[in-house]
């Protein structure tokens, strides 16, 4: 599905990625996580075009990305933050995004804007929303035009319980489609039910990539908290 051959980028003396190399296939739930700086968000940057690596390609089906953008158009992404007009209401947002896609061509899942009762608040403007509202139409957003890959960048963060629930039991859905989702969280007690594969990144540099199972059977470990803690834990007296 998404393939990373020896991906490295520097912004000036950072590495933020050094020669990485991955695989992602469809039907996976996978966790990107690390510490802050460790390079995961520049790793999705470079899988959306938003940055360009200085070394390595990166394959979307098997097909070379740097030429041909339109790969994008089956790409969901859902970012930490989402900025839009202030002064436009939901409803104009949602319309414009739907009028940018051409959605008279394509599939739409409108299925969080009802799950949400965003459609009892199409008229309130962007400027008077919630962080949680505004991150609800974040999500609304990038599963609309039913990509074959989501990227969601902290997807419950600002999300109440009922909320977060509402979006995960989304997520599980479409993953059981056989979509490929790839997920950044600091709060790892979110994927427990979600996640099928784990990515850990440190220093730009891809420190392991398990499914669950083999975390959990390497570490004894239920938890993926507790699991990621005791292999850094392992990791840092062999160091």
């Amino acid at each position: 599905m998404i393939k990373l051959q020896n991906i490295s980028k520097k912004f000036g003396k950072l590495k933020a990625l050094d020669d990485v190399s991955i695989h992602f296939s469809k039907g996976e739930c996978i966790a990107l996580i690390g510490p802050n700086g460790c390079g995961k968000t520049t790793m999705i940057k470079s899988i959306l075009g938003m940055a360009v690596p200085d070394s390595g390609q990166i394959l979307f089906n098997d097909k070379n990305i740097s030429p041909d953008w339109k790969y994008r158009s089956q790409i969901g992404y859902m970012p930490q933050i989402g900025r839009y007009p202030d002064n436009m209401n939901i409803g104009q947002v949602i319309s414009m995004m739907k009028d940018i896609r051409h959605s008279d061509q394509l599939q739409l899942d409108e299925e969080l804007i009802h799950n949400f009762e965003l459609s009892k608040m199409l008229n309130k403007r962007l400027s008077t929303l919630s962080g949680g509202t505004r991150q609800k139409v974040s999500a609304v957003l990038a599963f609309l035009f039913n990509p074959e890959v989501l990227i969601l960048d902290e997807p419950t963060a600002g999300l109440d319980p009922v909320s977060s629930e509402i979006l995960k039991e989304k997520i599980n859905k479409e993953k059981q489609k056989g979509k490929l989702i790839l997920i950044t969280s600091h709060v790892l007690s979110e994927l427990d039910d979600l996640i099928t594969q784990v990515v850990f990144m440190q220093d730009g540099k891809l420190k392991f990539h398990n499914t669950i199972e083999e975390l959990k059977q390497e570490t004894g470990e239920q938890k993926l908290s507790k699991a990621i803690a005791k292999i850094m834990l392992k990791e840092a007296t062999h160091e």
